[in-house]
């Protein structure tokens, strides 16, 4: 194969290097880091001829497949804002994030052609398209326009995009948030200084194979692939987790790093012996988490089965990453999500904005001197976050210790008030998942005349389970908690509705737990 001419900016060094080596895959095939330059120069030559421009949007409802890195990264190089859209959305929900988000385009792959092409239409000014080489819904095919287009041509001149990521809308109306990392119309090198410090400060490899098995939609599991494929890892992609399949990949792809969220870690420990014993991850240099509390016990039997590995952080779509912990340090201090990590300070302050000391319980807010975020059409949303210019909260209630450790006890909408005292559902949460019947569970507040709140758990009980009582709960439960945190009423379900991340829906879970109908 010709060499690439004019390869995307954010790969040429690559390119130049090791063009033959190998750089994304997939399912259904592999790329080489020269050959991932053409398929970008391709996506971007496809932008501009069906008229998206610098400054337009682009909204991307793929599954994690080659192509989604493909766009998203012309969209990179073409100075677009990429729009990432959740793949399990109804087509009234998408039809909102391109209203919403501005989108000119909207790119879907077949399976979910059907949903975009009805959102499209309900949009009415957002041209769509499908990947592949078929047309699916009245949606022309992308790829007779790709193959049409020459990959060695000179690209359209290349400016940076950004990324707009909507949250997970599991308590509302999702909203876009512009936190910066990437900045349309900036020199690339500023991307170069951002993955200086990725490597740095998180530990973003410049090597290596790096798996993803979750959405990629969500910001966590989007940048921990993103970042290290813009350093040069290899990335390589499933569509989506299974706990035996991951791990046969992990050893057959020698993975190096990956990003994994706790109920991922709870689904691998239930494996049965002969599952886990054959799994060797010899490979493994590092494996990030978040996306939610983990409980203790799963963490400490994670790092038992595979060493010192996990690196735990705490960090949300608005402003990335703030704490670091790994295994070592999470051992010292169980339970904390670490300490900050440069420029970033953490605030714990009262209602009224006063600065806590060590051990105090209150909201956490972030010191980042010159940095922010901002919530697309959402000032005032956006000026609620902010406690002064550069001091920002992803809305967690929690602590420090005595040598800057944070522990996070919940989040501060969730709060429960129960006869004027607070309780943090996390806390509850972690004593229930403690119960060897318990699979999963949710605390949450139900109105009550007396107390104001009462505190009510909803519970998914273990498949083939021994003995469920709600006594036994209440008696567990006030072994570990004072009594005013111990849950008062209590509800089954078959599944806690969750995001694939993990993030409890909390949409669905009230419309579930909406009658009266609790076990008392």
């Amino acid at each position: 194969m010709p060499r690439v001419e004019l390869p995307p900016a954010l790969l040429a060094a690559r390119v130049a290097a090791a063009p033959d080596a190998p750089a994304l895959a997939d399912e259904a095939g592999a790329l080489s880091w020269a050959g991932l330059a053409r398929r970008v120069n391709r996506w971007t030559g496809l932008l501009a001829g069906v008229g998206v421009a610098a400054g337009d949007a682009v909204a991307l409802m793929l599954g994690n497949r080659r192509e989604a890195v493909e766009a998203l990264l012309a969209c990179l190089h073409a100075g677009v804002t990429a729009v990432p859209v959740n793949w399990h959305l109804t087509a009234p929900e998408v039809t909102y994030l391109l209203e919403d988000s501005g989108a000119r385009l909207l790119l879907v792959d077949p399976p979910r052609a059907e949903v975009g092409a009805k959102a499209a239409a309900e949009a009415g000014t957002v041209r769509a398209l499908v990947t592949g080489d078929r047309d699916a819904y009245g949606l022309a095919a992308a790829e007779p326009a790709l193959a049409a287009l020459d990959p060695h041509a000179p690209p359209v001149a290349q400016k940076c995009g950004q990324l707009m990521i909507y949250t997970s809308g599991t308590t509302g109306r999702p909203k876009g948030v512009l936190n910066g990392l990437f900045v349309t119309g900036a020199p690339f090198d500023r991307v170069t200084r951002l993955l200086d410090y990725a490597t740095g400060t998180l530990g973003v490899p410049t090597d290596g194979r790096v798996l993803l098995v979750g959405p990629w939609y969500h910001s966590a599991q989007l940048f921990f692939a993103l970042l290290p494929l813009l350093n040069g890892a290899a990335l390589v992609l499933r569509e989506r987790f299974d706990p035996v399949a991951t791990l046969a990949a992990i050893d057959a792809e020698r993975i190096t790093e990956c990003h994994l969220v706790p109920t991922q870690f709870v689904r691998m420990l239930r494996l049965d012996e002969a599952s886990r014993a054959g799994f060797s991850g010899a490979s493994l240099r590092r494996i990030w988490h978040g996306g939610g509390a983990c409980p203790p016990d799963v963490k400490r039997r994670m790092i038992d089965w595979w060493g010192p590995v996990l690196v735990e952080y705490y960090a949300a779509t608005e402003g990335g990453v703030v704490t670091l912990i790994d295994s070592a340090d999470w051992l010292a201090h169980p339970g904390s999500v670490g300490r900050a990590v440069p420029p970033n300070q953490i605030l714990v302050v009262d209602d009224d904005g006063r600065e806590l000391d060590p051990h105090q319980r209150g909201r956490i807010f972030i010191r980042r001197p010159g940095r922010g975020f901002r919530y697309h059409n959402a000032a005032e949303k956006t000026r609620a976050a902010h406690l002064a210019p550069g001091v920002f909260t992803y809305g967690e209630v929690g602590h420090l210790d005595d040598d800057g450790y944070l522990y996070l006890t919940g989040r501060a909408q969730n709060m429960i008030v129960s006869g004027g005292v607070n309780v943090y559902p996390a806390e509850v949460e972690q004593v229930l998942l403690r119960h060897p019947e318990v699979h999963d569970a949710v605390v949450l507040g139900v109105p009550d005349d007396e107390y104001g709140e009462r505190v009510a758990a909803v519970v998914e009980w273990k498949p083939g389970g021994g003995q469920r009582s709600w006594s036994a709960l209440d008696a567990h439960c006030r072994r570990h908690l004072a009594g005013f945190k111990v849950p008062r009423c209590w509800r089954s379900v078959d599944a806690v509705p969750r995001e694939p991340t993990g993030k409890v829906r909390l949409d669905q879970l009230r419309t579930l737990c909406g009658d009266d109908r609790w076990e008392l």
